[in-house]
């Protein structure tokens, strides 16, 4: 980075400040902000202090003092959140409520940048919750030294700030994110939902860590909200404009004009053309434009099953559940022995195999296709995971792969590469919508070319991975597994 870059980025942060600083002024002259601030900063820490002096005295009455030791790093980490929750309020009204107070014209008319409005706001909205939050650790940490002596350990700690830290971020910077694209504090509260039920359900993981003592898995759970959060604020800087924020007086859905929107980018180039035309002007040109998603699954499910693969070793299946040679013997050729080798067995795969990639679909579209991606490595990171377990029996793991998983896998890892490559494609259409477009047309295209990917390759290859799973791979597999 050249001295020129470094001075620039100082310069605009120095700028973003000043909204940053006048925002904060603003809070602490409201009481309604500074009130809970004040209650979750001092009453909550002695609360659960309270709470884990109760805890320890019952608990040793049982000699169960391991749930006080994975209690009280629990409610450290309680300490902690509550009041970061303060920081979704405060984002929520961050632009919207400034609107509706008829105060934001004259900020947003000022020579700053959009970004530079953008990021002022978010850190106003992140920074006195956050100190309030650093203030209760600390006061319970003085409560638990005082009356229970309980001393936390150096990188538990580190582990709590950071977590802390990097919601408060992700909260603040998804609240904003919704503050910028509604036109009143009612529509950002509404949608504030889809920031507290994700953040409910994180919080009761991390519950489950602190209570299995696992506090290394802390650090790649801190890694993982650090990305999603960059994802966040990249959003947010993309999609924030003054113009249209000014310029937007109501929300309203029009599902006429978004129906056309997508009919219109579904048929494209291909409207008036034959099936085999419309393959060629449309659906070829949609798999050129997914070329680097296409790459990023096939390099996912590969990552995938390579960890299978290693954990095979770590977590061993008793040798005895995996004799092939005593199974195949057993049944022999009596194929219809198996309820999947026939018609209502296929149709039973394809089925299955369309509800799991429409269940990825409907969780990409939700997380930017993070959890779309994840579903769809699970199966390949089983496959793994057997392969390893069959070289563990003595069994090539090449041998297994290409007797129950190669026949059928042609057509069913392909498809979900394509589908997971179209579910990635609407997640980044969210994150940053193609130049000329708005958010919404954006994700309208984007749904347009994971509807044709769907139907005109995913669906087919699926239904011929169906017929090959449950009338050929069995006799491939008892040819090869059966000696």
């Amino acid at each position: 980075m050249t001295i020129h870059s470094l001075t620039s980025a100082r310069y605009s942060l120095a700028r973003a400040l000043m909204i940053t600083r006048r925002e904060v002024r603003d809070q602490l002259r409201d009481w309604r902000i500074i009130a809970p601030v004040i209650i979750l900063t001092l009453f909550f820490p002695l609360l659960m202090n309270f709470t884990a002096d109760q805890a320890i005295n019952f608990v040793q009455r049982y000699d169960a003092t391991i749930i006080a030791d994975r209690l009280i790093p629990f409610l450290l980490m309680v300490v902690g959140f509550f009041p970061i929750s303060v920081s979704l309020v405060i984002a929520l009204e961050s632009f919207v409520g400034e609107k509706e107070r008829h105060s934001l014209e004259p900020l947003l008319s000022s020579p700053l940048t959009d970004t530079q409005l953008y990021v002022g706001k978010m850190l106003a909205a992140m920074v006195p919750p956050l100190f309030a939050s650093y203030l209760g650790i600390t006061v319970y940490l003085i409560g638990l030294s005082l009356t229970v002596g309980w001393q936390a350990n150096v990188t538990l700690l580190i582990q709590i700030l950071v977590l802390t830290t990097i919601q408060a971020l992700l909260m603040v910077s998804g609240a904003v994110v919704i503050s910028s694209q509604t036109t009143s504090v009612r529509a950002a509260n509404l949608l504030a939902s889809f920031i507290i039920i994700p953040m409910a359900l994180l919080v009761q993981g991390e519950s489950l860590i602190m209570f299995w003592a696992q506090y290394d898995v802390l650090w790649w759970l801190i890694f993982g909200l650090f990305l999603v959060t960059l994802v966040l604020i990249r959003m947010g800087v993309k999609l924030f404009n003054r113009e249209e924020l000014l310029g937007r007086d109501i929300d309203e859905i029009n599902f006429k004009a978004a129906w056309t929107s997508f009919a219109a980018a579904y048929v494209g180039a291909g409207q008036g053309r034959n099936l085999i035309g419309w393959y060629r002007a449309e659906v070829f040109p949609t798999l050129r434009r997914l070329t680097v998603p296409i790459l990023i699954l096939a390099g996912a499910l590969t990552v995938a099953g390579v960890i299978g693969y290693h954990y095979a070793s770590i977590y061993p299946i008793p040798p005895q559940a995996l004799d092939l040679k005593h199974f195949t013997a057993r049944f022999g050729d009596n194929l219809a022995h198996f309820g999947l080798v026939s018609p209502r067995g296929a149709a039973w795969i394809f089925l299955t195999n369309l509800r799991a990639l429409g269940i990825a679909t409907f969780l990409g579209m939700f997380s930017f296709g993070v959890l779309g991606l994840v579903l769809l490595m699970t199966p390949l990171g089983l496959v793994g995971y057997f392969a390893g377990q069959m070289s563990l029996a003595g069994v090539s793991p090449v041998l297994f792969f290409l007797a129950l998983i190669a026949p059928h896998g042609l057509f069913e890892i392909s498809a979900a590469i394509l589908e997971g490559a179209a579910i990635l494609r609407l997640g980044a259409s969210v994150i940053a919508p193609p130049p000329g477009k708005t958010l919404g047309e954006g994700w309208l295209a984007a749904l347009a070319d994971w509807a044709k990917v769907s139907l005109a390759l995913v669906v087919p290859l699926l239904f011929l991975a169906a017929i090959v799973e449950a009338f050929i791979t069995p006799r491939v597999a008892f040819a090869l597994l059966g000696g």
